[in-house]
């Protein structure tokens, strides 16, 4: 049996009320629980010492037969001093999707980065080459034929638009 601690709501509308609970982890969320070893109240000041209440001694114990808190339990517990807050890396195979996502962000980043310098390299490249090039003869033929090539490739979208 998979023991987790974790929240469970009560309270009423708009007005939640937490009790820090162990169950097994395949019951609900406000189901049924082995037992409560705490409560949680957000509507009160973060400073307030009725905001956070904990067994520290079932805590404990529960977590050394192998119960395992929730992403806000355990933050409860480590400002408590009860147990440190594992570090992202260490947590379990939940968290991947989010992971790989921030993996594919920052080699997005990178790629976009890479493509402004490759941008700026090439930029700097035909000023070089052009203030090397004294006729201006040879650049003038060379801007005619791009746009014939552009008139040629709009003629076949034309005539599709026809049929």
């Amino acid at each position: 049996m998979a023991l987790k601690i974790r929240l469970s709501r009560g309270g009423a509308k708009k007005r939640p009320y937490y009790r820090i609970v162990v169950a097994d982890s395949r019951s609900p969320r406000d189901g049924r629980f082995i037992e409560r070893l705490g409560t949680y109240n957000p509507m009160v000041a973060k400073d307030h010492p009725e905001r956070i209440t904990l067994k520290e001694d079932r805590v404990r114990h529960w977590l050394d037969n192998g119960a395992l808190p929730s992403d806000r339990v355990a933050k409860f517990l480590d400002t408590a001093g009860i147990r440190k807050a594992p570090a992202r890396a260490e947590q379990t195979k939940q968290h991947l999707p989010k992971a790989k996502a921030q993996e594919r962000m920052a080699e997005a980043a990178e790629a976009a980065k890479a493509a402004e310098e490759a941008a700026a390299a090439e930029a700097e490249a035909p000023a070089e080459e052009a203030a090397e090039e004294a006729p201006a003869e040879e650049a003038a033929p060379a801007e005619e034929a791009p746009a014939e090539e552009a008139a040629a490739e709009e003629a076949p979208a034309e005539e599709e638009k026809a049929e």
